[in-house]
């Protein structure tokens, strides 16, 4: 056994291999000491090989999934070898070979997956100063392809969000291993692109790639090469269900890089959640296809305007002829995409092709709810009729209720196999059989409480208690002896005994057999199911599209040619929810304006008087409306937009050696370099991270250059007042501020963006709201006066650390008599009478105060 088993661990020197031995799946040696270090199994020690002790451990196989969800988060592979000989015939150790590879980005097991997720599985591949990109999601089928620079790798791996990368081993891009990614290394031969067009034309089944338009993506070849090798590796077949190719060019789609994700919360919060985000806001879907497609649009919004046209009309559509029965009809869709893949890799479970056969059933009342009006709706509504062979055959061939496992049994319905029908009957009618054997024993023999029973390991007996042990006739064979009583069998029973057993393990083999048959019928029908699965997930994503649209007022966005972002009563969705479960109040709505006339608004005013709020939200419009999405505002026109950056925030990247400061001006110098005339560009106090003096330098040159060099849309919020005086020199920029009130020591935010530039900052006020102790902030309040009052007239610089300034007199003269008591009283002189007296005393004082 142990020569079976480095035979294959051979195979997968880096894997940990999960060894079935019965109901466990064991593991040894050295990857028993990492499960046992990962999983916290306990090890044991069995034998020796090689003079060594055997060092192993095991996990149940009902345990498994369980087991491979830890490990897959921990970004390991498994290699699970199964028993696949006959146990029956088998000389020596039952043959054992490995059925497939759970790996990171190829896991396909419904309890590995997220629900509303893909796992993507990326390979990159280096040829010259480009990066060929292929990635694939198995549970849809879905192959992808690109070709990027080394720059631009960090927006596709953010947009993408791989769960395993396959990189040469000799020739490790930088950015991937930047970004921290679970990465699997592959000899360098597989990254060839000859080979690679050969397996995408294979895999697709076509001559040649010019009708995806990916002939001249040598580099993508290369990189697919290793992907569809890998692939076809871990799951031991061809990948049947691999059929589409999408080619995407950065050029076609909007830029969002890794800080604009991060900075809008677009799928995680700052803290790494998934709730409160634009997508948490968005996802009211009916089923986890639909999630999956609405994260996809978000994060690949498409410069060009038709795709979000044709879903602008549908949701259109939806509104006016309702939403509501089509998302009541998507409640009981099973997640086909994810089955239709399973069958493909005859991974299926009985009871997903019963939610499979529900879900075709439903389909003619689905199709009955999808309103007409909208060329989208309609193609999605065609897209809804699959083969009716395949419910029928469901129908016929799998149970009501089958078991879970296909080798429980049960799975295969009465009715469609003769043979099996037979089989089963023999089972059925074993109990009848030994209820009358029993009566016949107990008549024949005299004996009253005999008993005929069955179990697992010794089969059908006849049990008899010691006392009447001399009554047994002489045809009982001894079979067993208990402590209380015997067991035997008989010539009639043992007969009996293998015709059952024999029946039950040929209609389990039937079963099996005939399930197979079914997936090979299906896997025929793999192209419907797949289409089936597309259309439902985009008509959920729609559907709730419309329904968000409808429940929180948002309007439809005009797209326009000449450039321009107009955005009337503009609101940020995160925010506005927010607000809205916490009853905190509404939302300031606020107007934005940018134009060939007006490219740059220099943004002042306090801290939380909602300059960020304000500049996000302008981004989350636009965004909206270029996925096709209505808008939260009360009118909205766009011209084209080719990218979304944002800096904002102060954070430093230990990791990588870079402090605050350097993360600022790094991401400061991406947006730089890549901004145009038709990018979006958020810049939130930016050089805030070092002196005064040095900061506003650079903010300076930063927003010149916007404007002059880059001419992109640009929000630039900041605090130096300096730059308030900005566009007086710039004649495409325009200073807004957001307003508040003083009253007293008291502010009050309005959220209210304003043409002109602010007073101040107020960030004493904040200080003193924040909770900060009364005499720092009397201190401040001081040293800030002192500033402004010498501001440009050439003094020494203010005493930062001089004491903080007594009260105003008033407030002093005011409370003086209950001070003066206080700084009196001597606490460790005083009896416990006396400072009960004092107490009132000082209560007294403070009432006439």
């Amino acid at each position: 056994m142990m020569a079976q088993y480095l035979r294959i661990k051979a195979e997968f020197p880096e894997t940990l291999v999960f060894y079935r031995m019965g109901d466990f799946y064991e593991v040894f040696f050295d990857d028993a000491r990492k499960a046992n270090a990962l999983l916290d199994i306990t090890l044991t020690v069995r034998g020796q090989s090689a003079g060594q002790p055997v060092v192993m451990a095991g996990v149940p196989v009902h345990s498994l999934e369980s087991y491979l969800a830890k490990l897959i988060k921990l970004g390991e592979a498994v290699a699970i070898a199964e028993q696949v000989g006959d146990v029956a015939t088998a000389k020596g150790p039952v043959e054992r070979k490995v059925v497939r590879v759970v790996t990171p980005g190829t896991v396909t097991d419904t309890e590995l997956l997220a629900d509303k997720q893909d796992s993507i599985l990326l390979a990159v591949a280096t040829q010259g100063k480009k990066l060929g990109l292929a990635w694939l999601s198995l549970t849809q089928g879905q192959l992808g392809l690109a070709e990027c620079s080394e720059r631009e790798l960090s927006s596709w791996l953010a947009r993408l969000a791989p769960a395993e990368v396959l990189v040469d081993r000799e020739r490790q891009p930088a950015g991937v291993l930047a970004a921290r990614l679970p990465i699997t290394n592959r000899p360098s031969w597989q990254f060839d692109s000859m080979l690679g067009a050969r397996k995408l034309c294979e895999q697709l089944g076509v001559a040649s790639l010019a009708g995806f338009n990916a002939q001249e993506f040598t580099a993508g070849h290369a990189a697919a090469a290793a992907l569809l090798s890998y692939a076809e590796h871990t799951q031991g077949r061809a990948l049947a269900h691999v059929k589409s190719l999408q080619v995407q060019r950065s050029s076609e789609l909007m830029d969002l890089p890794p800080a604009t994700q991060r900075n809008l919360e677009l799928t995680l919060t700052l803290r790494g959640e998934t709730t409160p985000t634009l997508l948490s806001v968005l996802d009211t879907c009916r089923s986890g296809m639909g999630s999956r497609a609405l994260r996809h649009w978000l994060l690949h919004p498409r410069r060009e305007r038709g795709e979000a046209l044709a879903r602008h009309g549908a949701i259109a559509a939806l509104l006016q002829g309702g939403f509501e029965g089509l998302r009541d009809a998507l409640r009981g869709v099973s997640d086909v995409e994810r089955i239709a893949a399973r069958i493909a890799l005859r991974q299926v479970r009985p009871r997903e092709l019963t939610g499979l056969r529900a879900t075709l059933q439903l389909l003619p009342q689905l199709q009955g709810t999808v309103p007409a009006g909208s060329a989208l709706l309609d193609e999605l509504a065609s897209g809804l009729l699959a083969s009716p062979h395949i419910e029928e055959l469901l129908r016929r061939a799998i149970a009501d209720e089958p078991a879970v496992l296909l080798r429980d049994g049960g799975v295969i319905a009465p009715g469609f196999d003769a043979e099996l029908d037979e089989l089963r009957a023999i089972q059925q009618n074993c109990d009848s059989f030994l209820l009358d054997l029993e009566t016949h024993e107990r008549a024949r023999t005299g004996i009253a409480n005999l008993r005929v029973q069955y179990n697992k390991v010794h089969g059908f007996y006849i049990e008899v208690t010691q006392g009447q042990v001399d009554k047994v006739p002489l045809d009982y064979q001894r079979r067993q002896t208990l402590k209380n009583a015997e067991r035997y069998i008989t010539p009639e029973l043992k007969a009996f005994e293998d015709k059952a057993l024999s029946a039950q393990e040929r209609a389990l083999a039937r079963e099996k057999l005939l399930f197979d048959a079914v997936l090979d019928h299906l896997i025929e029908e793999l192209a419907a199911l797949t289409q089936l699965g597309r259309a439902l997930a985009s008509l959920d994503a729609l559907a709730a599209l419309a329904e968000r649209a409808a429940t929180l007022r948002w309007c439809k966005p005009e797209f326009v040619g000449q450039p321009c972002i107009e955005i009337a009563g503009g609101r940020h969705p995160v925010v506005e929810m927010r607000l809205r479960e916490t009853g905190a109040g509404e939302f300031m709505a606020n107007d934005c304006r940018l134009d060939a006339r007006t490219r740059m608004q220099v943004i002042t005013g306090p801290n939380m008087g909602g300059k960020s709020t304000f500049m996000r939200q302008v981004a989350l419009i636009c965004l909206l409306a270029a996925i096709g999405s209505y808008v939260p505002a009360a009118a909205c026109r766009l011209g084209p937009m080719d990218a979304i950056h944002t800096r904002i925030g102060a954070a430093d990247d230990l990791a990588n050696a870079q402090s605050t400061f350097m993360l600022e001006m790094t991401e400061a110098a991406a947006i730089l370099h890549s901004a145009t005339d038709q990018s979006l560009v958020l810049m939130d106090e930016i050089g805030r991270g070092t002196s005064t003096f040095d900061g506003l330098a650079l903010a300076g040159a930063i927003a010149s250059h916007l404007h002059d060099k880059c001419r992109a849309f640009t929000l630039f919020a900041t605090h130096y007042f300096e730059l308030t005086e900005f566009p007086a020199k710039h004649q495409q920029a325009l200073n807004m501020h957001v307003s508040a009130v003083e009253s007293g020591e008291d502010i009050v935010f309005l959220h209210e963006i304003q043409p002109g530039p602010a007073s101040r900052s107020y960030g004493v006020q904040v200080a003193r709201l924040a909770g900060m102790p009364a005499s720092l902030v009397r201190q401040a309040r001081a040293t800030l006066e002192a500033l402004e009052a010498k501001a440009g007239e050439g003094e020494a610089q203010i005493d930062l650390f001089a004491a903080p300034p007594e009260p105003a007199p008033g407030v002093a003269a005011a409370t003086s008599p209950a001070l003066e008591a206080l700084q009196d009283l001597d606490p460790d002189a005083l009896s416990p009478r006396e400072a009960l007296e004092a107490l009132y005393k000082l209560k007294a004082l403070s009432k006439h105060a």
